[in-house]
């Protein structure tokens, strides 16, 4: 009952920060072969060309991404890849790269355990509360999955990552 499979599947995985993004499609990837990961994060301009918000970079804002360079990695990787994997903050945000995404996962989280989560990353020191609410509202402004995408799998991210029943959902070979 699998479904088959396009020379190239592009894979998008959306979701708040701090959701398991990267590590789903770490987790992805070793199980997909000839696949690559492609990081929306790679892809940002020159910090001195991202407004700030008080004293931080803003980040969470889709100016803070490179949007021809994002695209033209998709488009390339899928030229030679098999399984093209996406994630990111706004994987969704742009209607047009949308259109080379065949499968489309979204992690979902509560607030209260992003907020958990994001006060625990100590990656950049600790942030302020104004900050993390601002990601959030970000996320709320710019990283939600649009009603145009039809059949996303919808993932909690609370919950360990179930890499059978997402592959089977997917119709994935594993």
């Amino acid at each position: 009952m699998k479904n088959k499979i396009p020379k190239s599947c592009c894979i998008a995985i959306g979701g708040v920060s701090r959701s398991g993004k990267t590590f789903l499609s770490a987790m992805l990837g070793r199980y997909l072969e000839n696949s690559i990961i492609i990081h929306q994060d790679t892809y940002i301009p020159p910090e001195s060309e991202i407004p700030l918000v008080k004293d931080h970079i803003d980040w969470e804002r889709p100016e803070a991404i490179d949007w021809i360079s994002f695209e033209n990695a998709i488009i390339e990787a899928r030229k030679t890849i098999k399984y093209v994997i996406v994630e990111g903050l706004f994987v969704y945000w742009d209607e047009k790269i949308n259109q080379n995404f065949d499968k489309h996962l979204f992690i979902t989280l509560p607030k209260p355990v992003f907020e958990k989560r994001k006060r625990e990353d100590l990656r950049w020191g600790a942030e302020p509360d104004w900050y993390i609410e601002h990601i959030w509202q970000g996320h709320l402004n710019y990283g939600l999955l649009p009603s145009t995408i039809r059949n996303p799998l919808i993932i909690n991210g609370e919950e360990d990552f179930n890499m059978h029943d997402i592959l089977n959902k997917l119709y994935l070979p594993e």
